[in-house]
């Protein structure tokens, strides 16, 4: 199978790459590098995989696609902070629903067969009942943020196109992703800060009280869930989580436990724009795509932990 991998360069597009490649598929790679790293993509491009450095709103990603003529799409590529895109709602709404205007509008007219893109579960439904947790894929959409309601425009173009241009399509709605790779530097991923910061042996701060909940699902059963969702027939959005709400206080003394100890967390002011509890039911897929969390929380963050070690071992070098 042909495929095109868009944000390819970020942890989860990257481990998705892997994942292709070791699968014995054809793996085209496109990002424009503004959070992705190409070291995240050694490995893959040693094992074969194709880069381009594009910007997925510009014309040549147009061109790409249909030079190119990948069999499925994922699409990956996004701005991903909710702090981000309340500072700048313009920027987020360019790269998030124009980018993926573009990028659908690029497979049909290559003949892709279909397109598997990343939603956010963890904002596309907002601020849930906690009697309602974990929530299903037909519970209200209610965003809290501008990233979030891009996310629910994201699936809306997919069924668009699915009615009126007949390209095929998924949505995963990922619950929070992390692994290996994860940046440190963003807001969106707390496990690898407080690995980072755990290694380092730093402070963390905790935004708000900390009984903020979030369902925390590792990045290789996410890449297993997208290569389900591509040789699936079924079409549509489906969960991708574990369905256990784990607090953020719970997450870093969990942290904490592994690495043997720890410096008390700071704390400082909520976040804007965050939702307080959210868990996924993921029954649909496991249903349709035969999809199920297989990594454990300890697991996971233990492998965190072990690369973000090693990583504070090794001397940075550039992207």
């Amino acid at each position: 199978m042909h495929t095109l991998v868009t944000g390819g360069a970020g942890f989860i597009g990257s481990t998705l790459a892997d994942r292709l490649l070791a699968d014995g598929h054809t793996v085209d790679v496109v990002d424009d590098l503004s959070t992705g790293r190409l070291a995240n993509l050694a490995g893959a491009i040693a094992a074969g995989a194709r880069f381009e450095q594009i910007d997925i709103c510009s014309d040549a990603l147009t061109a790409f696609v249909a030079q190119r003529r990948p069999e499925v799409v994922f699409h990956l590529a996004a701005q991903a902070s909710v702090a981000a895109s309340i500072a700048d709602p313009a920027r987020d709404a360019t790269v998030n629903v124009l980018g993926t205007v573009r990028v659908l509008d690029a497979a049909r007219r290559a003949g892709v067969r279909k397109v598997v893109a990343a939603a956010s579960g963890g904002t596309l439904y907002g601020d849930v009942d906690r009697a309602c947790l974990p929530v299903a894929e037909d519970h209200p959409q209610r965003p809290t943020s501008f990233y979030g309601i891009t996310k629910r425009a994201l699936l809306d173009y997919l069924a668009a196109y699915r009615s009126l241009a007949g390209l095929r399509s998924a949505a995963l709605a990922l619950a929070n992703v992390y692994g290996p790779r994860q940046d440190p530097s963003g807001e969106a991923g707390v496990v690898a800060i407080f690995a980072a910061n755990l290694a380092a042996g730093r402070p963390s701060t905790i935004f708000g009280d900390g009984g903020q909940t979030r369902d925390f699902v590792y990045v290789d059963d996410v890449a297993d869930a997208f290569v389900r969702a591509a040789t699936s027939e079924a079409e549509g959005t489906f969960n991708i989580g574990t369905g256990r709400e784990t607090s953020v206080n719970e997450l870093y003394l969990a942290m904490a436990r592994l690495a043997r100890g720890a410096p008390p967390p700071l704390h400082g002011p909520a976040r804007v724009g965050e939702v307080r509890a959210s868990a996924l039911d993921s029954s649909r897929a496991a249903r349709l795509l035969g999809w199920r969390p297989a990594t454990s929380l300890t697991a996971g963050l233990a492998a965190v932990l072990e690369h973000a070690r090693a990583s504070a071992r090794t001397p940075a070098r550039a992207s």
